[in-house]
């Protein structure tokens, strides 16, 4: 049974369980333990070759996860959260984009499913001691990294590698708040006389479906995991921790049955 039992950690992380019964060799064991599907990622056989799981027999798993989410106008969501160069006491002039995190979170299981992230060097004004108090971001963690231009092409290539710039894919970004495409990314590309893509221009404020789907408009991120009762994980003001954070947010919103339109958009 130890090689039975090496692969249930595997199996009790998420949200869909349903009970089991394993063939072992000869004999039947019940196990009053659940097993996840939804994470499902190994082939387990027993000593004497016969194969207990399999992905593939799990296929059903991904459709029962999504059982309890409506139906949704976007095939994915991506979960974008800049941080940027700040100081303590007022605001810098250009304030410049140094982390740029965006998680594909599919319309249908809402799952992440890819990642694009990478910092950003900023070319006015370096990270300073309270913007790394902050963010966790450091000058050198920033140095020989793209500048914006360069970050903006890497993104538009992941965007074709992810089939997102298909005619027949239809995708919104997530941010909590407006800031971050209303303000920081248009503020920035002004600055550096840069293009914006068209696919920038409109975008789902988190904010506003919770305060749909409870009632009470959150004062932040944190607010809103508290309230849903998600766990917060990672380091808050991370760029990347807090695309998981709301992107946990969108899921949990969404399996309230719960169908997102745009919120917010460039005029």
């Amino acid at each position: 049974m130890s090689y039975i039992e090496d692969y249930f950690p595997l199996f009790l992380q998420e949200r869909y369980w349903y009970p089991m019964s394993v063939s072992v060799g000869r004999s039947l064991i019940f196990s009053s333990r659940l097993l996840n599907l939804s994470v499902l990622r190994y082939s387990v056989t027993t000593d004497c070759g016969r194969k207990l799981f399999s992905p593939q027999s799990f296929s059903m798993a991904s459709s029962i996860a999504s059982a309890n989410i409506a139906a949704q106008d976007f095939h994915d969501f991506l979960v974008l959260d800049f941080e940027a160069t700040c100081i303590r006491n007022g605001r810098l002039a250009p304030q410049e984009i140094i982390e740029f995190p965006v998680l594909k979170v599919s319309g249908r299981t809402f799952e992440v499913e890819s990642e694009f992230h990478t910092y950003v060097e900023p070319q006015v004004h370096e990270v300073g001691e309270f913007c790394t108090e902050l963010t966790g971001i450091t000058k050198e963690m920033v140095a020989g990294k793209p500048h914006l231009p360069d970050v903006l092409e890497m993104f538009h290539d992941w965007m074709q590698k992810e089939d997102l710039l298909s005619n027949e894919t239809k995708s919104i970004f997530v941010t909590c708040g407006d800031w971050d495409l209303k303000t920081m990314l248009p503020g920035q590309c002004d600055y550096c006389k840069l293009p914006i893509k068209p696919y920038f221009n409109q975008w789902i404020n988190i904010k506003k479906p919770f305060a749909r789907v409870t009632g009470e408009y959150p004062k932040s991120m944190m607010a809103m995991l508290e309230r849903l009762d998600l766990k917060h994980v990672g380091r808050h003001h991370s760029g990347l921790d807090d695309c998981k954070n709301i992107a946990k947010i969108l899921k949990a919103i969404a399996e309230r049955k719960f169908r997102f339109i745009p919120t917010g958009a460039k005029r």
